[in-house]
């Protein structure tokens, strides 16, 4: 199995490959392609990752290169933040890395965020090559160049915009994947098909029980379908100056709510949320019917996503969109479903009407 897709931008700002296959026994090759010769790899894996995968990935690596470093992070959103970066420069700048040197992160969302950041700052950027090893990164992390850490538990507060050289995906490693992960994963493809497929919204009703079993096949293809619809959003607004923005619809009371709950909820589950609770205030305007509300909380509440808040302070999650990137003096940009698949950016939901909805759903 084997599938490619080229991330073309303006005027070829940082072009590069999405592979999608089931080894890794292609990644020697597809590096080189890029034309990078580095003089050091630094691969880059959590704690949970690394015990996995790293030496398959290195073996792999030391084709191209005779110095590779495994530079092990600790797992979970806790862990993305300033200090862990502080600490992978640390290590970088120990084992002698340079300008020509490139870092290859392993694992899952959080720690492609925090690879692509050290890479776009140390020594005011080098390359850095995408093996995102969960659903959710497979189908949106990593591709599209936003890199990040966390700052006082606000999501992704501190980033910059560093275009991976390539994103490689083998789907076996979904394998090894907790179930949670996997519905996480799936909010993010499902949100994907919200805002610019319809038909690939009813190709998952269709396929959910094979989606539920993880037939190889059905996951090679949803995935391929999703990477393509990023594709063709970044490619034509690779800075997040406008059309991008629709990607980020469930994510401002989702991000909230991640925050308010301390990140005991994923990040799919949140972003599910924030979804539900967005359709519901337009639904209450009465932009968004209610059989296409209700919908779309049944195909989460298939895939097992929950369709509740619990236990979560309407107060705080109101209080972090405050502090929300979308957020223009009094404004935030909140994505919203015109119908099922077609978005658009709304500039006028309230805090009363985000605490009506939450009081309701809490």
């Amino acid at each position: 199995m084997f599938d490619r897709i080229t991330i073309t931008t303006p005027a070829g700002i940082a072009d590069y490959a999405i592979i999608l296959t089931d080894t890794f026994d292609e990644l020697a090759q597809a590096i080189r392609e890029t034309g990078l010769r580095p003089d050091r790899i630094g691969l880059v894996a959590d704690t949970n990752t690394a015990p996995i995968y790293s030496a398959a990935v290195m073996e792999v690596l030391f084709d191209i290169c005779d110095s590779v470093t495994l530079l092990t992070v600790r797992a979970g959103e806790a862990h993305k933040t300033t200090e862990t970066i502080n600490s992978l420069y640390e290590r970088m700048a120990e084992a002698h890395f340079t300008r020509k040197s490139l870092l290859v992160s392993l694992g899952g969302g959080v720690v492609g965020d925090m690879t692509g950041f050290a890479a776009a700052t140390y020594m005011r950027g080098i390359p850095f090559v995408q093996i995102p090893t969960t659903l959710l990164s497979q189908v949106d992390a990593s591709i599209g160049g936003k890199t990040g850490v966390d700052f006082q538990g606000y999501k992704n507060m501190i980033g910059a915009f560093h275009m991976p050289s390539l994103v490689y995906i083998n789907i076996r490693t979904l394998r090894t994947l907790p179930a949670r992960e996997i519905r996480s994963g799936m909010a993010e493809i499902i949100k994907a098909a919200l805002i610019k497929d319809r038909d690939f919204y009813d190709w998952q009703k269709k396929n959910q029980p094979a989606i539920r079993a993880a037939e190889p096949a059905v996951m090679a293809s949803m995935i391929g379908r999703a990477c393509r619809i990023k594709q063709a959003v970044v490619e034509n607004d690779p800075y997040e100056a406008g059309e991008r923005k629709l990607l980020n619809y469930g994510h401002t009371i989702g991000h909230a709510i991640e925050k308010a709950c301390h990140f005991r909820l994923t990040h799919g589950e949140c972003v599910g949320l924030g979804m539900l609770l967005v359709n519901e205030i337009t639904c209450r305007r009465g932009t968004l019917t209610r059989l296409e509300a209700d919908d779309i909380q049944g195909v989460l509440k298939s895939f097992d996503l929950p369709v509740r808040p619990v236990d979560i302070d309407v107060a705080s999650v109101i209080a972090n969109t405050r502090s929300d990137k979308k957020r223009e003096k009094n404004t935030i940009d909140f994505v919203v479903l015109n119908t099922i698949g077609q978005a658009s950016i709304s500039r006028d939901i309230t805090e009363e009407d985000m605490r009506a909805v939450l009081e309701s759903f809490c």
